[in-house]
């Protein structure tokens, strides 16, 4: 009986250390621990992933990304991932977190589709001021970036789990099909205006712009809480009544306050365009390729295109 008693023991014990523990991530049985910096690239990883994936954002909804900062938790998810998915030159703390806790795989946006820099404006100049530019990172609202991010995280995805590499590969080839149609309706949508210019209290759209041949006349710079000068308020006021615009802009995770009071000072319209850092109840959709929907009828609608 002893000798049985003891037997049940050292089986226990083997089934402790090695059926019974959990399975390591990336081994083919566990979800790949991803973590991303913002809202766009949290829904290419979900899309691409699939049940394969554990997505964490490290910016959460609702909360504004540009001046993002980190708990400790967050700085340590970021070391323990099998992959983090950022753009660097965009969020300092996300940066300085991947800098220091050296996560198993990185991808970084800003090598996929290279920043552009965008001059600001300071002091009482009402024109671009080149000394003052700085990275435009808002480069997932031109959604021909968004089918770069997804062959480049099924390429990072297959090489943490490469027995799951078909199926990444499956779901990035139907993402990819899904954003080409995306980009084929604004292409059509945009492509015959009575105005080409607009309006937006965030310059978030210069990449969108370039693409589908519209003109950004930003009031603030590249963060939503940039103060513009009296002189720059005055610059915008005569660009929208030379170039006939209709409406001023605004945007979710940020006051509408100026936009508003840009509009009534020029008897125009407002609406929103959403630089979809992140989805919140008050955006118009749920996921990434519904509210660029939302913002191609608002532009179509404010610039009279047929």
């Amino acid at each position: 009986m002893k000798a049985l008693r003891l037997s049940a023991v050292v089986l226990s014990l083997l089934l402790v250390a090695t059926g019974c523990s959990a399975p390591a991530a990336g081994s083919g049985t566990g979800k790949l621990n991803v973590v991303v910096a913002f809202y766009p690239l949290q829904y290419v990883v979900q899309q691409v992933g699939g049940d394969q994936v554990n997505v964490t954002s490290l910016t959460q909804p609702g909360v504004e990304p540009h001046d993002l900062e980190l708990t400790a938790r967050q700085v340590a998810a970021v070391g323990s991932a099998d992959l983090v998915f950022y753009e660097r030159g965009f969020q300092a703390a996300v940066d300085s977190a991947v800098d220091t806790q050296t996560p198993k795989r990185v991808l970084d946006g800003a090598t996929i589709v290279p920043l552009r820099t965008t001059p600001g404006f300071t002091g009482e100049s009402a024109t671009p001021d080149p000394s003052t530019s700085a990275l435009d990172p808002h480069t997932w609202l031109d959604p021909q970036t968004m089918i770069k991010y997804a062959s480049a995280v099924a390429a990072q995805l297959a090489q943490a789990r490469p027995a799951a590499a078909t199926d990444f590969q499956t779901r990035a080839d139907a993402l990819v099909k899904e954003l080409t149609t995306l980009d084929t309706e604004f292409s059509a949508g945009l492509a015959s205006c009575q105005r080409t210019v607009f309006v937006t209290s965030h310059a978030a759209f210069g990449y969108l712009a370039e693409r589908y041949g519209l003109e950004q006349v930003g009031i603030a710079g590249l963060t939503p809480d940039a103060e513009p000068t009296p002189s720059r308020l005055a610059e915008v006021q005569k660009i929208a009544q030379q170039k006939g615009v209709t409406t001023i802009f605004s945007e979710t995770l940020a006051s509408p306050a100026l936009a508003n009071a840009l509009a009534s000072d020029l008897g125009l319209k407002t609406d929103v365009l959403d630089p979809l850092e992140g989805i919140t109840s008050s955006s118009r959709g749920t996921d990434y390729p519904s509210v660029m929907r939302s913002n191609l009828t608002a532009l179509r609608t404010a610039n009279g295109c047929q």
